[in-house]
């Protein structure tokens, strides 16, 4: 258990309420990032740079930003179960407390800032 209770100060319910509207955030975009585009098809690489390149950037673009909520969800699927565990507050690697304002800024946060 973190020191001074769970998450600083805040109790279960709040903590777990906060990751839970973080994941329920992040789903949301995930779910955005994988609807199908209007004009899936299509795209031309001729000798003129031109819309199919933008497009194709854009697709990049999304992909990472996909990978990258991929991740967030995992950690905040940790950070829920380490609740549940009654580690929430303690890094996963070192096992020392996790910084307040480090709790505070990310509550999904699952490392120290020295095991980050």
């Amino acid at each position: 258990m973190a020191p001074e209770g769970l998450g600083y100060g805040r109790g279960v319910n709040t903590v777990v309420a906060e990751l839970t509207a973080k994941r329920d955030e992040v789903v949301a975009e995930l779910d955005q990032l994988t609807e199908p585009t209007p004009d899936a098809g299509g795209i031309s690489f001729g000798k003129r740079v031109g819309d199919g390149t933008s497009i194709a950037v854009e697709r990049i673009t999304q992909v990472a930003a996909h990978d990258g909520l991929q991740v967030m969800l995992a950690e905040i699927d940790r950070a829920i179960a380490k609740v549940h565990a009654g580690t929430y507050g303690r890094c996963d690697a070192c096992g020392a407390a996790i910084a307040p304002g480090r709790l505070e800024a990310r509550p999904w946060s699952t490392h120290c800032v020295e095991c980050a």
